[in-house]
């Protein structure tokens, strides 16, 4: 299994603070964010991990990645927020870049979570699909920005919509996915028929119509970096990562 870390934007909403400096190196508690989400993944059996970085911080993610095993850094290029390739392209670019051809698990490499990924990886296995988190979102504005599902009763996803002006259920997906290898290779097919390329989940928006696609009911909390006030709030509120 290889992980792909999302490490390419630009935090522009937290100006000055990430202007020079990538959002997942800052600091939550006694670790890097980034280094939250390596450690959990590898006690949970992830062999190898690749971080995408932009151009601009590829330097800074190498100098960290040259203490790490069984990590690589890849510069996917883009220099700015006008140029960046979107998520669902710096995907693309890593499967190309190392001849990718296994299970994939893709994270937002500015989240920390108090819950480990290991059930969720033990999930898709069991499901032996691709495979999506999901979790109970009741206020319409903050649907209106993350992906929204709809599922059976075997949490098999029925549809998933980015960002939609009338969201169709309350399960909210945030930006953690398990692709099976034969779904991953299908990425560029999607591309080419449209899908969008920003959003990390809009090449699962498009795969639920073609595979079978679950979604695990998340069991603990996301703490998004958004701004430098949410930033420091999670400094002195965030424990770390408990197995759940």
């Amino acid at each position: 299994m290889t992980c792909i870390i999302l490490a390419a934007g630009y935090a522009t909403r937290m100006y000055p603070l990430t202007l020079n400096f990538p959002k997942p190196l800052l600091e939550v508690g006694e670790k890097k964010i980034i280094d939250w989400l390596l450690d959990d993944i590898q006690s949970a059996g992830v062999e190898r991990t690749i971080v995408i970085s932009n151009h601009k911080f590829f330097n800074q993610f190498k100098e960290w990645a040259d203490t790490k095993t069984n990590v690589t850094v890849l510069d996917d290029g883009s220099t700015d927020n006008n140029n960046r390739l979107g998520a669902v392209k710096d995907i693309e670019f890593a499967i190309d870049k190392e001849n990718i051809d296994d299970d994939l698990i893709i994270l937002a490499g500015d989240n920390v979570l108090d819950f480990s990924f290991k059930g969720f990886i033990d999930y898709a296995k069991e499901k032996n699909t691709t495979c999506i988190m999901r979790h109970e979102q009741k206020d319409i504005a903050k649907l209106r920005k993350t992906g929204v599902i709809t599922i059976d009763n075997d949490d098999k996803v029925t549809s998933m919509e980015e960002k939609p002006e009338m969201p169709k259920s309350n399960w909210a997906v945030p930006p953690f996915y398990y692709y099976k290898k034969e779904d991953a290779k299908l990425i560029k097919e999607g591309i080419n028929d449209g899908c969008g390329t920003d959003a990390p989940g809009s090449f699962i928006s498009w795969l639920v119509k073609k595979r079978p696609v679950h979604a695990y009911l998340m069991k603990g909390n996301r703490y998004d970096v958004g701004s430098i006030e949410g930033y420091e709030k999670i400094k002195t509120e965030y424990k770390g990562i408990t197995i759940k």
